[in-house]
């Protein structure tokens, strides 16, 4: 149902190549991004009390094509449920069916072509046996650049959160299991035909009404919203608890995380009306909640009860914060720790 060759290549070609260097810097900026990933390894265990065997995922400093090849082989291992489904129900032969993966491998691309500049730096869970790490060098490069902060202290604070991400997947066992079975109940809940109906209206009333919400919003089932509403109140947990690993680490070895914090926050407001349509369209808005949201939660309960205790939440996928819980800390306490 997707041509993936063509979204890798239109993707590839949307996301352009980055800032202008030198070859010699960027081997310097490539060798720095692998030792700061290795060294924020015994960083974020010794913080968070969370163990991670060495070098179960690798680390992969990228490009930008190189990071649009890699999510798109994430892509067809996260819809490949979904995609089964559709096909199944909905089988198109010969030119209809090379036309139909054209247009959604077009459609694909320009996704990734459009993201393909803004990721920093990515866990990609669907990479066999463990993840994969991808630090994207030329968008870390044109952000500090463009934030004007020390290069050094920027490219460890990255690599503080990402490697947060590559931990958090590695120390607790379940949690690959877990969002994979998530995805296949999406997949269980989708019915083609309703599916498919009305895809061009969807589209353009999100498009029109900036209060509907993302088009992930617009093809949501209420069966679908309360399983997207448990992934929220997961990746809410886990980019939040990378986001305070990077700051409250930071200070340690970082001696301008504060400035980087707060030009950083600043950048993610100042962005341009296109931009902020496609974030909404593309549910980016909500992500940006996720970081705010999940920080919250997590500086809260550890405040509360210290983080041994907060640790209870790796313990088991029933440990999960609910989105409500996100907002209500003390109610995770009590279900959880009770």
């Amino acid at each position: 149902m997707v041509d993936w060759e063509l979204a890798i290549s239109i993707g590839s070609k949307l996301a352009g190549e980055g800032p202008v260097v030198t070859r010699a810097e960027a081997d310097e900026v490539v060798a720095e991004l692998r030792a700061d990933a290795d060294h924020s390894t015994g960083l974020v265990r010794d913080f968070t009390g969370l163990s991670a065997p060495d070098h179960t995922a690798p680390v992969l400093v990228v490009d930008r094509p190189g990071w649009v090849r890699a999510n798109a082989e994430g892509f067809q291992v996260a819809t490949g449920p979904m995609m089964r489904k559709l096909s199944d129900k909905r089988v198109p032969k010969g030119i209809a069916h090379a036309v139909g993966s054209k247009v959604t491998g077009a459609e694909v691309g320009g996704l990734l072509g459009f993201l393909a500049g803004k990721v920093l730096g990515q866990f990609d869970p669907f990479y066999e046996p463990s993840g994969r790490l991808l630090l994207v060098a030329p968008n870390i490069v044109h952000v500090e650049r463009e934030l004007d902060v020390d290069p050094t202290d920027f490219r460890l604070w990255v690599c503080l959160h990402e490697e947060t991400h590559r931990v958090q997947f590695t120390a607790v066992p379940w949690m690959r299991d877990h969002l994979f079975s998530e995805i296949e109940a999406i997949s269980d809940t989708l019915e083609p035909s309703s599916f498919l109906e009305g895809g061009l209206e969807r589209i353009t009333e999100a498009v029109r009404n900036s209060r509907k919400g993302s088009l992930v919003d617009m093809f949501s089932t209420p069966e679908q919203r309360e399983i997207l509403d448990r992934v929220t109140g997961m990746m809410s947990l886990l980019e939040g608890h990378a986001d305070v690993v990077m700051d409250d680490v930071g200070p340690q070895v970082i001696g301008s995380v504060k400035e980087i914090r707060a030009k950083f926050t600043k950048r993610r407001q100042g962005v341009g009306t296109l931009d902020r349509l496609l974030r909404r369209l593309l549910g980016l808005e909500a992500k940006m909640a996720q970081y705010r949201d999940g920080a919250r939660f997590v500086r809260a309960v550890v405040d509360k009860v210290g983080m041994d205790e907060f640790n209870a939440v790796w313990a088991e996928p029933a440990h999960l914060p609910s989105k409500a819980e996100l907002s209500d800390h003390d109610g995770w306490i009590r279900r959880v720790l009770g």
